[in-house]
C-alpha cells in the first residue's frame, strides 16, 4: 500500500471516530423518542378505553335556594357502570342516598335520576336554613371519588302554615288529625301522632312549632311512616322518650292540602301524681258529703219519731 492511501485511510478512520459519539446519540435519541411516542399512544388508548367513572363537572358548585322552596344539587357521573352513587351530608357524615334509595327518615330528601341518564341529583323539598352546608356526591371507586357542592338557604321570615295559601289546593284537599287534637303524655313515654289526607299527597311533612321535625337531630328516636290508601294518605309520626322540649303544637302538612294541628303536653312525674291526688281528694270529699247526708236523714227520722211519741 502506498503511503498516500495509508494516509487517506487513517484520516477517514479518524473522522469516523470523531463523529461516532454523535451517531450513537442520534440513534439513542430516536429510540427514546419512539418509546415515548409508543407509550403516549398506549396511554391515550388506555384512557379512551377506560371504564373508570368520572364527574362531568359542568354544574355549579355553589347552590342557593329560598326557605320552603326546592333545592337541587346536581351530579352527573360518566362511566358509572355497576358502581354506586351516594350523597353524603358533610357536617355529620350522614349518607342520605345511595343510587335511587334514601337512607334518612327525613322524607324531604330524594334523588332525581331519569332512566338511562347519567344524572344523580339530590332534591331537598321545603329547604330549611339548617340544610345549609357542604354535600358530597360520591362514587365507590378505589380510591373513592367525590364532588363537593355547597348549599346556602336564604332565611325568610316564617309564614303561618295554617293561613299560607301556597299549601292549599283549590279543591277540598285537607288533612285531619286522627284522635284528639289535644293530648297529654308522660315524660319518657312515646308520642304517637297521626293524620289522614283525603287525597294522594306526594309528600307529608310535620312541623313542631315553626320548624320542620328534624329526623336526623341529635335527639334521635323520631320516625315517620307514610301509607298510601285507596282513598288518600295516612302519615304517622312517632317520638320516643318524650321530654318537656317535645311539648307544643305539631302540624301535619301534606303537599297541596290544608294542614291540621294537634297540641301535645308532656307532663312531668309530679303532675300526674298531683292529678291523681286531686281525684282522690274529690272522691274523699264526695264520701264525706254522702256521710253527712246520711247522718242528717237519720237525725230527721229520729226527730220525727220522737215527735210522734
Amino acid at each position: 500500500m502506498t503511503p498516500l492511501r495509508k494516509k487517506n485511510s487513517y484520516s477517514t478512520y479518524n473522522s469516523i471516530s470523531k463523529i461516532k459519539p454523535l451517531i450513537f446519540f442520534i440513534l439513542n435519541f430516536n429510540i427514546c423518542l419512539h418509546h415515548i411516542n409508543a407509550s403516549t399512544y398506549l396511554n391515550l388508548n388506555d384512557l379512551a378505553n377506560s371504564d373508570r367513572p368520572f364527574f362531568d363537572d359542568i354544574s355549579p358548585r355553589n347552590v342557593s335556594a329560598v326557605v320552603d322552596e326546592i333545592a337541587i344539587l346536581r351530579c352527573r357521573v360518566k362511566n358509572k357502570g355497576n358502581r354506586t352513587v351516594s350523597w353524603m351530608r358533610k357536617r355529620d357524615l350522614h349518607i342520605l342516598t345511595t343510587n335511587i334509595y334514601t337512607y334518612t327518615g327525613d322524607q324531604r330528601f330524594s334523588v332525581i335520576h331519569p332512566p338511562s341518564s347519567e344524572d344523580w341529583d339530590l332534591k331537598i323539598d321545603y329547604a330549611q336554613p339548617r340544610d345549609s352546608g357542604v354535600y358530597e356526591c360520591q362514587v365507590n371507586t378505589e380510591p373513592k371519588i367525590n364532588l363537593a357542592v355547597f348549599l346556602e338557604i336564604t332565611d325568610n321570615e316564617f309564614q303561618n302554615i295554617k293561613t299560607d295559601r301556597r299549601y292549599y289546593d283549590s279543591k277540598a284537599a285537607r288533612a285531619k288529625i286522627l284522635g284528639s287534637t289535644e293530648i297529654h303524655v308522660k315524660r319518657d313515654s312515646t308520642i304517637a301522632l297521626a293524620c289522614s289526607v283525603n287525597t294522594h299527597a306526594s309528600s307529608v311533612l310535620w312541623y313542631h312549632g315553626s320548624s320542620i321535625v328534624d329526623f336526623d337531630s341529635l335527639r334521635g328516636g323520631i320516625s315517620l311512616e307514610t301509607e298510601k290508601t285507596d282513598i288518600g294518605t295516612t302519615s304517622r309520626l312517632m317520638l320516643t322518650r318524650a321530654s318537656l322540649k317535645d311539648s307544643g303544637n305539631y302540624t301535619c302538612v301534606p303537599n297541596g292540602a290544608i294542614p291540621a294541628s294537634v297540641r301535645v303536653h308532656v307532663l312531668t312525674g309530679e303532675q300526674p301524681a298531683a292529678m291523681q291526688t286531686s281525684a282522690a281528694n274529690g272522691i274523699r270529699t264526695n264520701n264525706i258529703a254522702m256521710f253527712i247526708k246520711f247522718i242528717s236523714v237519720k237525725m230527721l227520722l229520729y226527730i220525727s219519731s220522737f215527735k210522734k211519741r
